[in-house]
């Protein structure tokens, strides 16, 4: 089935959950581009520097990721390997500085979000063109 038969599926309430995703994780990993280095970072990123709290927060918010996945039907397969790529991230983001770095790379949220996208076959685009 091509990608856009796979959106077209989708009722407005589940595109609405989709792109309320996507919003999160690319506020969460991707909101900024950082000047000569061109490195994108997010307020996970931000968060991660305040130590305990703001890893907690970054996880809390991909928790709501994989909440929204499993409201749309996401096979459970899926949502381990999301809860997994979460798991990393908050792992990774304990260790000081150097897990810091790790939040700016690693992206779980976008990584979590990719993962829907994928199962419903479409892209973030495409999910743009739909209303």
């Amino acid at each position: 089935m091509p990608a856009s038969a796979s959106a077209k599926h989708l009722t407005s309430i589940e595109l609405g959950r989709i792109r309320r995703a996507v919003g999160i994780a690319s506020m969460m990993d991707t909101a900024v581009r950082l000047p000569v280095i061109g490195v994108r970072i997010g307020a996970d990123s931000i968060l991660g520097l305040i130590p305990a709290v703001g890893d907690i927060a970054g996880s809390l918010i991909g928790l709501f990721i994989i909440d929204e996945a499993r409201r749309l039907g996401v096979p459970t397969h899926k949502l381990a390997r999301m809860a997994v790529n979460l798991g990393i991230d908050a792992a990774g983001g304990t260790v000081p500085l150097i897990g810091d770095l790790f939040d700016v790379y690693f992206k779980s949220h976008r990584r979590n979000v990719g993962i829907i996208l994928d199962h419903f076959g479409i892209s973030e685009d495409e999910l743009n063109r739909y209303t």
